[in-house]
């Protein structure tokens, strides 16, 4: 999971200062040489470690401590702040052409995942209502062209190509194309290498100079930590990109790129990678990673990810049913583990939970864990869901029977869909008996 190690050691190091009144010298040198130690082992860059720790300094050097907050959630404030300043301050949007098609080129070494990220970006941007295209101007790569096309289907987007043709020929033709055919948005999906050299930067140059792109985007690989850092630093100084795509985010523990390249570069990062799936895409805020990196969660792209995945089709029933909110049964509790699948994986769902991010460390999130529910529903009849009073043992066994599974396990499933049904009823009925509800509720393991 992303920014784990550094979230374990930046929470560590701020745990020594609860509990004091007041800040001193002493105690903020003795933290801010642990948070140093943190950013150093997380892969950020020297220079920009030692400018944020100074930074922090100073602003907690004499720094009157707020009501309601002690010594150390003064710091956490302080470094959250800086945090996000770090890494842009806010989300650094798109910028789209006033004549169509929008053309954004993304550009790359080979590994960083810019091809299926051309594809993720396209299906986000569908998703936002636009027209994207996607032009296939790898025509090194064995393989590339054809990877575009299956990702480019997936997502529901069309590719252009013409082989093995001069990849700015090909660029140009495609504008042609995108108008012709009302596409809206045209992403470039460019040649890469193993590292940077003179004959890639020219042709990249070429390109830039031939479509005039409202906005060159650099994709990075996370993982490859300072190296990430270098690449945009080198891309920029040829080509002046406008912005920073990270792929792999979910996969680097340390999250040094994320945290180097704006300060570095100047370029803010507007797209992070935080999946596998064509799907697993988001826009970067700099608050909200800064929230994550210090345990306190991520609910707004929590509640991003919940309305996203949010059926469409489901939706709409449930707005036509006239069922009561009370009248909470096992197809409902079958529809939100369902939905919950649709966010993503658990463990990044999970480490959006205020408090529960840093507490994920060295612990196994089976993906699995909703199949075992979800078939013991499946097993059972519309009339059992509807009203599962009915189900005495001999239901429970042929239930158990069918799904695989045990007879306990159908009892803990029905324990756990009492114990929702109850607190739906609760919230209907006052906000205290919500609240104790979901303080006594247990969830699946």
């Amino acid at each position: 999971m992303a920014f784990e190690g550094l979230s374990e050691k930046l929470q560590n190091a701020f745990k020594k200062l609860t509990g004091k009144g007041k800040l001193n010298e002493q105690n903020i040198k003795d933290a801010m040489r642990e948070v140093r130690l943190a950013l150093l082992e997380a892969d950020v860059n020297y220079l920009v470690v030692k400018d944020f720790v100074k930074k922090v300094t100073d602003r907690c050097v004499g720094a009157e401590i707020l009501a309601n907050l002690n010594a150390g959630q003064q710091v956490i404030k302080i470094v959250n702040e800086e945090l996000t300043s770090l890494m842009g301050g806010s989300n650094a949007k798109l910028t789209w052409s006033p004549a169509v098609p929008t053309i954004y080129m993304l550009c790359g070494l080979q590994g960083a995942g810019k091809t299926t990220m051309a594809a993720k970006l396209a299906g986000y941007l569908s998703k936002q209502g636009k027209k994207p295209m996607l032009a296939a101007c790898d025509i090194y790569r064995p393989a590339a062209i054809k990877q575009l096309q299956v990702v480019g289907e997936q997502v529901g987007v069309p590719v252009f190509e013409k082989g093995t043709q001069n990849p700015v020929q090909t660029a140009k033709e495609a504008i042609d194309y995108a108008r012709y055919y009302g596409r809206d948005v045209l992403i470039v999906d460019t040649a890469g290498r193993l590292h940077i050299d003179e004959a890639l930067m020219d042709e990249l140059k070429q390109l830039k100079s031939a479509v005039r792109p409202q906005e060159i985007l650099l994709v990075v690989d996370a993982m490859t930590g300072q190296d990430a850092v270098n690449v945009a630093k080198a891309f920029d100084e040829q080509l002046s990109i406008d912005g920073v795509i990270i792929t792999k985010l979910d996969s680097d523990t340390r999250g040094g790129a994320a945290l180097s390249v704006r300060a570095v570069t100047g370029k803010p990062i507007k797209f992070a990678g935080i999946g596998e799936k064509l799907g697993d895409i988001e826009p970067f805020h700099p608050e909200r990673m800064s929230s994550r990196i210090l345990g306190m969660g991520d609910i707004l792209t929590l509640i991003e990810k919940a309305t996203a995945a949010a059926d469409e089709e489901a939706l709409a029933k449930l707005e036509s049913s006239k069922k009561k909110p009370t009248d909470f049964d096992l197809n409902d509790f079958l529809d939100q583990m369902r939905q919950i699948k649709k966010m993503g994986p658990l463990q990044n769902v999970l480490g959006m939970l205020p408090g529960i991010g840093g507490k994920l460390k060295n612990v196994e999130v089976d993906d699995s864990a909703l199949k075992k529910p979800e078939a013991i529903i499946c097993s059972m009849t519309l009339k059992e869901r509807r009203n599962p009073a009915i189900l005495n043992a001999s239901r429970r066994k042929r239930i158990a029977a069918g799904a695989g599974v045990t007879v306990q396990d159908v009892n803990a499933l029905i324990r756990q869909f009492e114990q929702m049904q109850k607190m739906m009823k609760q919230m209907m009925g006052n906000k205290r008996g919500a609240i104790r509800a979901m303080r006594n509720m247990k969830f699946p393991q």
